[in-house]
């Protein structure tokens, strides 16, 4: 699924702990100072504020742009590696048929289709809208741990919209770049840590009480996929009955071993004993986060 981490190495990015963890080690504790972090609510309503002013910006240049919210705010909830809603998953399984829906629109939707109707000239005069044609900016930060440095194009309605959140687009993207990679620093300690490998174990055996036999919840999900994928179309029915079911004892297991607070106070101690450089990205990534939020509410009002 692709709201479904890839691997319990990267435990730290999905459990949440890194964008609502708390705090950062000091010779004196734990740093009770840090920004708070926004809740997965809160980021998609600042991506739904980015769409809002692209649209607007993209309207007032003569062109049409569409926003996605085709998701309510129930269906939009983010599946991490530790899920214990057990109601959503009753509903949506992993999310297995949120994601495939949401292909579709994207491989239609009317953004693409809206472009590839208009004439060469006008095509261009879109994309330069959009994001800067050869007038855009390059924005560059170095990731955590291995230093290898990564870009991003930035100009246009794109740059404008994101200006009008974060009021500096290149302090937000080195900030999220550094903030959201921090994992990779402890993910292989985080990984081996023997109170998390206890809980993930106990909510193994919880697992196999109700009758599935997986080491970690990510086996499951990928062994669910792998199911949707072999049944294909005419199997459908059959393979969200048998998602919901395996989802269901995935949340239930994570509730009853406390999986999630386990991964997120493992994390936070990881976390803690970073350099301070690493810190103070953090909480600048946060603060701009709150920045960015605190400017969205008074652009677009919450999924319903």
């Amino acid at each position: 699924m692709k709201r479904a981490l890839a691997s319990l190495c990267a435990v730290a990015a999905v459990t949440g702990a890194v964008a609502t963890g708390c705090g950062r080690g000091t010779d004196t504790g734990t740093r009770q100072d840090r920004p708070e972090p926004l809740t997965w609510q809160q980021e998609l309503r600042v991506d739904d504020a980015l769409q809002r002013l692209t649209r607007q910006c993209m309207n007032r240049q003569g062109f049409s742009f569409w926003e996605d919210r085709s998701l309510t705010l129930r269906e939009s909830m983010p599946v991490r590696y530790v899920q214990d809603d057990v109601e959503w998953a009753r509903t949506y399984g992993y999310g297995g048929r949120i994601d495939a829906r949401q292909e579709q629109r994207r491989l239609h939707h009317p953004v693409v289709a809206y472009r590839e109707s208009l004439s060469p000239a006008r095509r261009a005069a879109f994309d330069r809208a959009l994001d800067g044609g050869n007038g855009f900016q390059v924005l560059s930060a170095k990731l955590p741990g291995s230093g290898r440095e990564v870009r991003k194009r930035l100009g246009g309605c794109t740059a404008e919209a994101e200006k009008a959140l974060y009021g500096d687009p290149g302090a937000w993207f080195r900030a999220s770049k550094t903030a959201t990679g921090l994992n990779a620093l402890y993910a292989d300690d985080l990984r081996h840590d023997r109170r998390l490998t206890a809980a993930v174990a106990a909510w193994s055996r919880c697992l196999h009480e109700a009758g599935l036999s997986y080491p970690d919840p990510q086996a499951a999900r990928d062994a669910i996929r792998e199911n949707t994928a072999r049944l294909g179309p005419a199997g459908a029915d059959r393979a969200f009955a048998t998602e919901r079911t395996t989802a269901v004892a995935d949340a239930r297991c994570a509730r009853s071993t406390s999986l999630r607070s386990v991964a997120t106070a493992r994390e936070t101690s990881y976390l803690d004993r970073l350099p301070d450089r690493y810190g103070e990205a953090l909480d600048t990534y946060r603060r701009l986060q709150r920045q960015a939020y605190d400017r969205a509410v008074r652009i677009v009002p919450q999924r319903a």
